[in-house]
């Protein structure tokens, strides 16, 4: 399998019509979601009494990176929501940029991809909505996304996530999703995921939206996450700027893709993938447990174009765990304060979440590793926020008793000034294909894909196929919409 099949089943997608109709369902475009000012005036109007996670199929025009910043009534805005890390915090002395996903729908940009993926099957008919339930296999966050698109587009529902996750997203996903799964272990536990979603199928009913192999993953990422961060760089480079590299820690892979945009457009550009230094599947085939929210591990995803990736940086979770806290308690904002570090950034501090750390950490010891200098730019993205690890801090606190300066002094020097560019690894060809070769295990002996489609993923154009289908999706959703007639009626 290689681009995403668009194959039209008219009588299922005649239902979905018909309860978009009944449900006032409209379905935002990739392009609406690449430049949100062209979506319809009518629609916008309305979007001013609408809340940012209201159960209001409006929401889904809110599916982009250019969110105003507001929990209620907001629009759209040219440059995307940042946080650019000085060098008073970083220690290195190139711009790192990076994209806050706080201000999607569920507080996080996983609500982005889990539309990819629905979204074919649906205008298509692929996915009958009065017949198949979607589930949502995650580690975390992409549940979330899929429950809350699932129910502004009037489907049922199932998330899958492991028991070990923050105690926020079950909470709430308890009112969003028709029902929710809790596997054994932790972030890392990603095969027990699988294996649910194998019982699952034996149900036709159930409709499997899997993140690590789903092509609408990659699609959506390269052509909106990836314009967004082109578009970000072009609003705040200086003369003589360079965009130097592009860090994602790996999760489903699906943000790598937005690399892959950059990579074309800016060819200098290094690309690197992060993971858990204490699961460091990439960098030596290793596997473990680890607490760094949001991102799998233990195998590698179909949906990673590992033949463009330029490197792999490993992150310790003790790391991410430790600047948490520094950037959410007051004694830690005293010190960074001490330190020069200004009051926008210790006020946007609360935009990176456990990923969005370690995603800093990644373009960190890049930065290093190649001796950036105060003329380039590494750029990342912040999957969520610390409004989803309410928990976690306080379990820090409990842990490590009451925070101070002292404290804050050494979690700054020691977890992020620190850092050294140990367990991280540039990729010649040959790594790259070994990497590649490691999806046999999970695709091929596991989950059914055949040898001949790994072997396309290396030497076809499927890239390139899937990036490119973001305009035969839209003409689809477009016709959609119009067969439906909310919109004309709006």
């Amino acid at each position: 399998m290689g681009k995403i099949d668009l194959t039209i089943h008219k009588e299922a997608l005649a239902h979905n019509i018909q309860k978009a109709k009944e449900n006032n369902i409209i379905i935002p475009t990739i392009a609406q979601m690449q430049n949100p000012e062209t979506i319809p005036e009518k629609i916008q109007v309305k979007l001013k009494d609408v809340g940012l996670w209201d159960v209001n199929p409006l929401n889904l025009f809110r599916i982009t990176w250019k969110n105003e910043a507001k929990e209620s009534g907001g629009l759209f805005q040219a440059v995307p929501n940042y946080v650019e890390i000085p060098s008073s915090l970083s220690g290195v002395p190139c711009r790192i940029i990076a994209m806050a996903g706080k201000w999607f729908p569920t507080g996080c940009h996983k609500v982005g991809a889990s539309f990819g993926c629905l979204a074919p099957r649906l205008v298509t008919g692929q996915f009958d909505a009065t017949y198949h339930k979607a589930v949502w296999p995650s580690t975390g966050n992409y549940c979330r996304g899929g429950a809350f698109n699932s129910k502004l587009l009037a489907c049922d529902s199932v998330a899958i996530l492991p028991a070990e996750m923050s105690k926020e997203r079950f909470d709430w996903l308890k009112s969003i999703a028709g029902e929710v799964i809790a596997t054994p272990g932790c972030e890392s536990n990603v095969k027990e995921i699988f294996d649910k979603t194998w019982e699952l199928k034996a149900d036709p009913q159930y409709m499997i939206f899997n993140q690590f192999e789903e092509m609408g993953n990659p699609l959506w990422h390269y052509n909106v996450t990836g314009c967004a961060l082109a578009d970000l760089y072009e609003a705040v480079k200086r003369p003589g700027d360079n965009f130097a590299g592009a860090c994602f820690t790996s999760g489903s892979a699906g943000t790598m893709s937005a690399g892959d945009l950059l990579k074309e457009r800016y060819p200098h550009l290094k690309l690197a993938v992060g993971e858990a230094l204490q699961c460091p599947t990439i960098l030596e085939n290793g596997f473990g447990g680890h607490r760094i929210e949001g991102i799998g591990d233990k195998h590698i995803p179909w949906i990673h174009n590992v033949k463009n990736t330029d490197m792999v940086i490993d992150i310790d979770d003790e790391d991410s765990q430790r600047l948490l806290r520094l950037f959410n308690d007051p004694a830690g904002h005293d010190y960074l304060r001490a330190v020069g570090v200004d009051e926008d950034t210790i006020a946007n501090l609360s935009l990176l979440g456990i990923s969005g750390i370690a995603n800093v950490l990644c373009c960190v010891k890049l930065a290093k590793y190649y001796e950036l200098t105060e003329h380039d730019v590494v750029a990342t993205v912040l999957t969520d926020s610390a409004a989803m690890y309410g928990s976690r801090i306080q379990e820090l606190a409990e842990q490590y008793g009451p925070y101070d300066g002292t404290a804050a002094a050494v979690d700054h020097a020691l977890h992020l000034l620190g850092l050294r560019t140990d367990s991280m690894a540039e990729l010649n060809y040959q790594d790259r294909k070994r990497v590649h070769n490691l999806k046999y295990y999970t695709w091929v002996e596991q989950q059914g894909r055949t040898a001949q489609e790994l072997n396309d993923l290396w030497y076809g154009t499927v890239w390139d196929d899937v990036h490119r289908q973001a305009d035969q999706l839209d003409e689809l959703i477009n016709a959609f919409n119009e067969e439906s007639g909310v919109l004309k009626n709006l």
